[in-house]
């Protein structure tokens, strides 16, 4: 089987004869029942895809929906004339460079659609080129917006440049509604959608379907296409691994299935990782491994978020679906896709979150250790071997040594902020141990700050800030916070630890 990897344009796909999972009739359903939309979807996940088939179906390019869905149910196929705009090429990292991306879209357009002088700003030029297309050809335009929301999110946590490109975007967007009697269909897609007071402040027409439960398999691979489309492929990974047909399925779902992009609905793969397992014939990080957007570690140190509430965030619709600024990291992480819904809760209309699969889950935590750590990101995995080995054997003095050496030379901007800091590290560490851990563990005499649990150890540590590692185990047996765990067979570790602020480390740690 050829696996599509990396291959965007539909017809590319179809004429090399690449594997594809048939979206057509979601697809034609979109096209029928409505004329404006936006879509929000992580990377990677196969958005660009989906634009370039619309792409495909409204230039009437019949012979490449040979044997899907879309050719037994279109009867008419009518040649519409297609703006494909693709915002995911430039950097954008100066003003000029949104400009510069419109205009080189718009001249291809109206060398052949023709132009006028008196259009001198983008928006009025892609105007013209709207009103001029539909004039030339007698049909109205589908207009199609891949990663609308780039020069954004790479302007993130510099206002200036976001407010200079969202100056250019808004009038340019809104052409789709001022035009609205020459366009046949219009998609916008992106990662994230930046709220009514930015881009899309004028352009009320746009239905968002990125939590509409007709179309949460239009991107991404259901469970059920894979045993639809891929069951000899299961079976000859499972033969690979050394695995079981059920095992197989088993961990191809623990570490690549678990979008869920409404309340109530089946589960979506992330495709990338999953062609590229089936590729590969190996289980592996794949959607990390082509890059994180540092902005959202930016976000994350602006807003002091405390990485603990992650794992358990909770937001409405609202928040969830709108990025209104650039101090609230929850939205961008889930619709980035690094949490993913959970749960639903109808009386308050909120949805709890959490991190999608296994994949998303460790290799999140593995790129935050270089952002919150003195460990440089090309030595992490051996630290991080070692300090797993280290927790596991019981060596509390060795482990604390290592963790010493992860917080020295922390910067100063987390620094500020050094108990929130210390649990963040201690957070992601011991995420990355695929151990049992609870930050601020709860009992009847108070709040443990963590315990850690191993196969034959259990840790329980209380932290002080500028105190004394006494004082923090005085506590621990003051409050009687090992008392849940007396009565385990596995051994019992109390540990005070002090920080020092002028050392912005661990001065001490006592164990009992």
């Amino acid at each position: 089987m050829k696996y599509p990897i990396g291959i965007q344009n539909f017809q590319s796909l179809r004429q090399d004869s690449y594997f594809y999972i048939d979206k057509t009739e979601m697809i034609f359903q979109l096209v029928k029942t409505g004329r404006y939309y936006f879509l929000s979807r992580p990377r990677r996940f196969g958005k660009s895809l989906l634009v370039s088939t619309l792409e495909a179906y409204f230039e009437g390019k019949r012979e490449l929906f040979q044997g899907l869905a879309m050719e037994r149910l279109e009867q008419e196929w009518v040649t519409y004339p297609v703006l494909h705009l693709d915002l995911n090429i430039d950097k954008y990292d100066t003003p000029e460079s949104v400009d510069r991306m419109l205009n080189n879209s718009l001249t291809e357009w109206e060398q052949l659609y023709g132009s006028s002088p008196s259009e001198v700003t983008p928006a009025l030029r892609f105007a013209g080129v709207v009103r001029r297309a539909y004039e030339k050809t007698g049909n109205r335009v589908a207009i199609l917006v891949d990663e609308y929301d780039k020069p954004l999110l790479n302007a993130i946590g510099n206002k200036p440049l976001q407010e200079s490109f969202r100056n250019s975007l808004k009038p340019f967007y809104g052409v789709l509604k001022t035009m609205d009697r020459y366009i046949k269909f219009a998609l916008l897609t992106g990662v994230t959608e930046f709220g009514k007071v930015s881009v899309f402040s004028d352009l009320n027409n746009l239905e968002d379907i990125s939590m509409n439960e007709r179309f949460v398999g239009l991107c991404g691979i259901t469970e059920r296409e894979i045993h639809e489309y891929m069951e000899p492929e299961l079976h000859e990974l499972a033969a690979a691994q050394g695995l079981s047909y059920e095992e197989a399925c088993g961990k191809l779902k623990e570490m690549y299935d678990g979008y869920h992009f409404a309340e109530n609905t089946e589960g979506i793969y992330n495709p990338f990782s999953l062609l590229n397992t089936f590729k590969s014939r190996k289980f592996g990080n794949y959607w990390f491994e082509t890059g994180t957007p540092t902005y959202l570690v930016e976000l994350l140190k602006r807003s002091r978020y405390n990485l603990k509430d992650l794992p358990e965030a909770v937001g409405n619709a609202d928040v969830l679906n709108s990025i209104y600024g650039d101090d609230e990291p929850l939205p961008v992480i889930y619709q980035s896709g690094y949490l993913t819904i959970k749960g639903y809760n109808p009386r308050f209309g909120t949805y709890r979150l959490g991190f999608p699969n296994k994949e998303v889950e460790k290799g999140f935590m593995e790129f935050l250790v270089p952002f919150y750590t003195s460990v440089r990101k090309d030595e992490a995995p051996f630290a991080i071997e070692r300090f797993v080995c280290e927790v596991e054997d019981g060596d509390v003095d060795a482990f604390f040594g290592r963790l010493r050496s992860f917080l020295a030379d922390s910067p100063y901007e987390l620094a500020r902020d050094l108990e929130l800091h210390y649990q963040n590290v201690l957070f992601i560490l011991f995420k990355l141990l695929g151990l049992y851990v609870n930050v601020e563990y709860h009992t009847p005499q108070g709040r443990i700050d963590m315990v850690v649990q191993t196969e034959q150890y259990v840790y329980v540590m209380e932290f002080k800030l500028d105190g004394t590692a006494e004082e923090a185990l005085r506590q621990i047996e003051e409050k009687q916070y090992a008392l849940p765990f007396t009565a385990d067979r596995r051994k019992l570790f109390r540990i005070g630890v002090n920080f020092s602020e002028k050392a912005r480390n661990i001065e001490k740690w006592i164990v009992a």
